[in-house]
């Protein structure tokens, strides 16, 4: 495995802060590793740097001259009333096939590539730049924060695409669902220094764990030593008999030194002001319709929630799970129906990128204080700023010079501590750490009130959610299934789709292609060097393709039993069931494969 990547000795700075210091490491060609790190760490900044988007104050990145390095671009690069095909062209130079072609693989149609990108989604956006990054034939992928924003189904595409690159990638991610999916290594970037693992991220939060006994019981030895040492010393030292052994006593406890061990992974701990539990309807919509004044996003919302539910509002960006929100936190007004609150509920609503409640001049204590009422201790008052990283003196510093990423999380911690029967939360998991978003999850789990949320973080869902809200269509339904049927089935929609968008991409390619996919005329198939070619050697050609023909054929009628299973009983999941059909597509694809092997075999002995 050659190495295609070493970075060697980067320090960077800003101001007083040090980000990097003295990092060094390696990445081999085929390496799909996890980057991770607490929030403000490096790994952004380490991403910057190795892309030559910023530069280190010391220190080298070495590149291997077979590198072909892209970068996931966070920002949009589009151009005003750009198309898809344009932008492809535009940023690749490639051919309008070839980028079709590609573009398929991210189940963008043919249909589509004419349109203008403003007219698509976020994910979808997030598809076009990833087609464009894989049209550059890169062999190493960076790719900062590529699931922020996306929804579930193009989350999931991503993740299938990242398992089949042929190469390696470095991928920062806050969701450890989608670094345990798609990397196989781990690199850490803490306190300046970079660690990486050979195992995914479960392995090594197992293997620090196992690190961190071990130093405690070193530790716990040595502090034992010195305690032994210190007793022996303040019994002798004072006698001149025995001085000089103290004196040497004394210099043994000098040499000895403690191991320092870094703050604990899923030490993070937040606590929910609990709120009086109630039975009763929390929310009752009542052939409610949603939607914008010139634009109906959805209607015939009809159900009751009942209060202490935890509610997770799931469905493609574009849907309309934040107008929904909007609207039953009165933000928005409802365009026809109604809905109702039960009696007595205090209503706060999340939403990023809406600061109209901070006051500039605030600092980061008064703010949080404000917003508890004077329910809350300033204990516990403190204790909340601190999870969302607002330690120490940080707790001083002015809304005014807080980041967006900084006020988001402001908001959410203000949010959580003033005691409200209902919290409204529209991504709440975006600008944390996923120890901080594991801690969420977790916290919510025990909080007595009602929670409404919009999130893609698979561990999050799975850890608060009790309900799930399925906006698809124009409509808001209960999902009768679990969360883990919910994900299963836009796995199985996934797959169903990226079939079909290859199908189509060939048809288009033969469409385009048709001249020079004519057989030649005659009856006499030569070879290159003008030679005919045996019937013997064709016969065996042919009889090969048979068989990879038959094995194609007989994996898809297995996949489609299956499928066929599924759709008979959609809301029942079963491990096996899916373990068996993502065997089938593997055999699948490597039948296919075969088949075009055998067949391209073939039209090079007829001289097609």
């Amino acid at each position: 495995m050659p190495t295609l990547l070493q970075i060697n000795q980067i320090c960077k700075s800003y101001g007083a802060a040090t980000i990097l210091d003295d990092a060094t490491c390696a990445f081999g060609s085929d390496q799909k590793i996890g980057v991770i790190g607490r929030n403000g760490a490096g790994k952004s900044t380490l991403c910057r740097i190795i892309t030559q988007h910023e530069k280190a104050d010391s220190g080298a990145i070495i590149r291997n001259s077979a590198l072909r390095l892209s970068y996931l671009e966070q920002h949009d690069v589009f151009e005003e009333g750009e198309t898809v095909i344009d932008f492809l062209i535009r940023m690749t130079g490639k051919e309008r096939w070839e980028c079709g072609s590609k573009a398929a693989r991210f189940q963008i149609t043919h249909d589509m590539l004419d349109d203008p990108i403003q007219n698509f989604a976020g994910g979808y956006r997030t598809r076009v730049k990833l087609t464009a990054m894989l049209l550059g034939d890169p062999n190493f992928l960076i790719l900062d924060e590529p699931s922020n924003y996306l929804d579930l189904s193009t989350l999931i595409l991503l993740e299938n695409f990242l398992r089949n690159f042929k190469g390696g990638y470095l991928v920062v991610s806050h969701d450890r669902e989608f670094l345990k999916r798609t990397c196989d290594h781990t690199l850490e970037v803490e306190a300046g220094k970079l660690t990486l693992y050979p195992g995914d991220i479960e392995e090594y939060f197992e293997f620090k764990e196992l690190e961190r006994a071990q130093k405690q019981a070193y530790n716990q030895g040595v502090q034992k030593k010195r305690d032994q040492l210190q007793a022996f010393i303040e019994r002798f030292r004072a006698k001149a008999s025995t001085a000089s052994r103290a004196q040497s006593k004394m210099k043994q406890l000098e040499k000895l030194n403690t191991i320092e061990i870094a703050h604990s992974m899923g030490s993070v701990r937040i606590h929910i002001p609990q709120v009086e539990a109630k039975a009763g309807v929390a929310l009752s919509c009542d052939d409610l319709v949603i939607g914008y004044p010139e634009k109906e996003v959805a209607r015939g919302i009809q159900f009751d929630v009942e209060r202490g539910k935890r509610i997770a509002v799931l469905g493609n960006n574009g849907e309309g799970k934040t107008t929904f929100l909007r609207t039953i936190a009165g933000d928005l007004p409802e365009k026809a129906g109604t809905f109702r609150w039960g009696t007595g509920l205090k209503i706060a609503y999340y939403a990023q990128h809406v600061f109209s409640r901070f006051d500039p001049e605030d600092d980061i204590y008064a703010y949080l204080m404000r917003e508890s009422v004077g329910l809350v201790t300033r204990e516990e008052v403190l204790r909340m700023a601190g999870c969302f990283l607002f330690k120490g003196d940080d707790v001083k510093k002015k809304v005014k010079v807080l980041s967006g990423g900084e006020r988001a999380r402001l908001l959410l911690a203000g949010l959580l501590i003033s005691k409200s029967h209902v919290l409204l939360l529209d991504e709440p998991t975006n600008h944390l750490d996923f120890e901080t978003v594991e801690a969420l999850g977790h916290a919510l789990r025990k909080f007595s009130g009602t929670v409404f949320f919009i999130s893609h973080d698979r561990t999050f869902v799975n850890l608060a959610a009790t309900t799930i809200l399925e906006v698809k269509q124009g409509r808001v339904l209960r999902y009768p299934g679990t969360y883990e049927d919910y994900v299963y089935h836009l796995e199985m929609a996934a797959q169903d789709e990226e079939v079909q968008a290859s199908r189509e991409d060939n048809r288009e390619f033969k469409k385009t292609h048709k001249e020079t996919l004519k057989p030649s005329s005659g009856n006499t198939h030569p070879k290159k060097d003008g030679k005919k070619e045996s019937p013997v050697a064709l016969k065996n050609v042919k009889e090969r393709l048979a068989k990879a023909e038959q094995r194609f054929n007989y994996f898809t009628e297995e996949r489609e039993k299956l499928h066929e299973e599924i759709r008979k009983n959609p809301f029942h999941f079963s491990k096996e069931r899916n373990k068996r059909l993502k065997e089938l597509e593997l055999s699948l694809k490597e039948a296919e494969g075969e088949w075009y092997a055998v067949q391209g075999e073939l039209d090079r002995l007829k001289g097609v």
